[in-house]
């Protein structure tokens, strides 16, 4: 199941529609999906409610655990990451990474909340990113191999992350 969710924090590119070459050269642009008032306010009301002191910023509420000492990632990194993925609504864990290794990824392949968040900290930090639909899976159920629905369309997601690593 890992494996399916792996594939469904690269596949917004219906957000982010760029490509990484070979070369130096980066085609992957910062986002500037704007986030809906309503989707800023039900986050924040999910903030107060549950007594989490975080942070706003660019349409994510985020909470810095340790901000890091190494590199710090930009749309174009190859970022290494542990993370536990979960729903807001009712704390189901959707997707987790926890190897020794942890997982890489192309910041620009990843959902636009993630580009957000992972920028502010530094390779080493630890972070938890609230997500608004419009910068996570947006209105699109995203399933599991077998067709289950995993993550509702609409869904606020919560990401504990581990950055291991900036490329």
């Amino acid at each position: 199941m890992k494996k399916w969710f792996f594939l469904f924090l690269s596949l917004p590119a219906f957000l982010v529609s760029c490509s990484k070459s070979d070369g130096n050269t980066c085609n992957y642009a910062v986002s500037n999906v704007m986030v809906p008032v309503a989707d800023s306010i039900t986050l924040q009301n999910y903030i107060t409610a549950n007594s989490i002191a975080a942070n706003d910023s660019m349409g994510i509420f985020y909470a810095i655990s340790d901000t890091g000492t190494g590199a710090k990632a930009v749309v174009c990194s190859n970022i290494t990451v542990n993370y536990t993925g979960s729903l807001l609504s009712n704390g189901y864990i959707f997707d987790f990474n926890n190897s020794a290794t942890g997982i890489s990824f192309v910041l620009g392949q990843l959902i636009v909340g993630w580009q957000r968040g992972l920028t502010l900290i530094k390779s080493g930090g630890t972070m938890t990113i609230y997500i608004p639909p419009s910068l996570g899976y947006g209105q699109v159920d995203r399933t599991d191999g077998n067709g289950n629905v995993v993550i509702p369309a609409n869904s606020y997601l919560k990401f504990d992350i581990h950055l291991l690593d900036v490329q």
